[in-house]
């Protein structure tokens, strides 16, 4: 039988019926599971039975969650995490030994810049960066111990795309392990295992929940380097919850419909942008004035809902255009229906030395909007009248 469509997996990937017949999944808020007798509990725990346990294990909610990202992604293991945050670190613990080293891309996302220059370095794992408009640099960055080259793409917060088949072979070739965080794309929209990565990561609390109510993430991959990771994960506990893993799935089911909106209503905006007196520069993976445009027309299906711009005046120009927003919301989070504005310079990124953020794409009036479902004449009018 020939496979099944996004949409179509998205919807029907589902656990086992119950006695019941439910048409839904049920919520299993379980903390364990019982056994027949001694045997099948033996067997079940030298791992002869595949079955669930203790839900900081395996439960059907986040089982069902797993096999859903797995069949978008088309990967062959998973394993789901409490927060994205969660899912990176148990991803680098879990696969990482002491005097090991990772080459990344020096535009990652805040916490895990933190976990490789703060954290990490506790267990002696050190982390070379490479600019990400100068990928021609990477091989010289990868040293005997080098056990991980790892990315975002698009990046968080300035949005730049990085060529993932690129990475996928400069991987293969040094035979190190290709990580991919893949959140701002969604499974949706692009599949960095086709162009040769390892594990793809996701903060399942953005897109894949896209309403704001629930955090998660996951892992997905490899199925012996998910062993290595589940192993980790089962020890030391950031598991997903029943619930959680309920919601998130249940969101999966809408997110092509979601997604393709979002992408619909960020387009519009990017262009208007673009055209705004008071706009300096927009990023936006679609446009075709992107650095990288050819390179995001290749490896994605849309351009997402991010987009990142600068507005003139600096660190102070941010700082005013936030406080004139009317409509819009001004938080961290991203991948809401609802569209927030974020102002890096001033908020996330401002313990950053100028350079450091410079370093990184983020200059001092760079805003990130994260493009929701509300009307797009109302969301520009918004942007329009803080802009002026």
């Amino acid at each position: 039988m020939k496979d099944n469509h996004f949409e179509t997996e998205a919807i029907r990937t589902q656990t086992e019926r119950s006695q019941f017949l439910e048409h839904s999944t049920p919520l299993y808020l379980s903390s364990s599971f019982v056994f027949e007798d001694a045997e099948d509990m033996r067997a079940s725990f030298t791992e002869e039975k595949e079955r669930n346990i203790y839900s900081r294990f395996t439960n059907p909610n986040t089982s069902e969650f797993i096999d859903k990202v797995c069949k978008m992604e088309g990967a062959e293991s998973g394993y789901a995490f409490a927060t994205g945050m969660s899912a990176v670190f148990s991803t680098f613990a879990g696969l990482l030994s002491s005097g090991d080293h990772i080459v990344s891309a020096s535009s990652v996302f805040g916490s895990t810049h933190a976990l490789f220059t703060k954290f990490l370095p506790k267990w002696n794992i050190k982390t070379s960066y490479f600019n990400v408009n100068d990928t021609d640099k990477i091989e010289s960055l990868i040293q005997p111990n080098t056990k991980i080259l790892y990315a975002e793409s698009p990046t968080n917060p300035a949005v730049d795309i990085i060529d993932l088949e690129l990475l996928g072979k400069i991987a293969k070739k040094h035979n190190i392990l290709l990580v991919i965080d893949n959140c701002f794309a969604t499974p949706y929209l692009q599949n960095p295992i086709k162009f040769g990565a390892d594990i793809v990561i996701h903060s399942a609390t953005k897109l894949i929940d896209g309403q704001g109510r629930v955090l998660g993430g996951v892992a997905v991959g490899r199925a012996d380097l998910i062993r290595e990771i589940y192993l980790f994960s089962r020890n030391t506990g950031p598991a997903l919850s029943p619930f959680n893993a309920w919601v998130l799935s249940k969101s999966l089911e809408t997110l092509a419909v979601r997604v393709d909106k979002h992408c619909e209503n960020a387009l519009k905006v990017a262009e208007f942008l673009e055209g705004h007196d008071n706009v300096s520069l927009v990023k936006y993976p679609f446009l075709k004035s992107h650095p990288q445009y050819e390179i995001a027309k290749k490896q994605m299906k849309l351009g997402g809902n991010i987009i990142a711009f600068e507005v003139k005046g600096g660190v102070e120009g941010g700082r005013a255009f936030l406080n004139k927003i009317k409509l819009l919301s001004l938080s961290a989070n991203l991948g809401d229906t609802r569209t927030i504005v974020t102002h890096p310079a001033s908020t996330t990124h401002s313990k950053l030395s100028r350079e450091d953020r410079m370093e990184t794409g983020i200059t001092d009036g760079l805003v990130r909007i994260s493009v929701g479902l509300e009307h797009t004449d109302d969301i520009i009018n918004d942007l329009d009248q803080a802009l002026n």
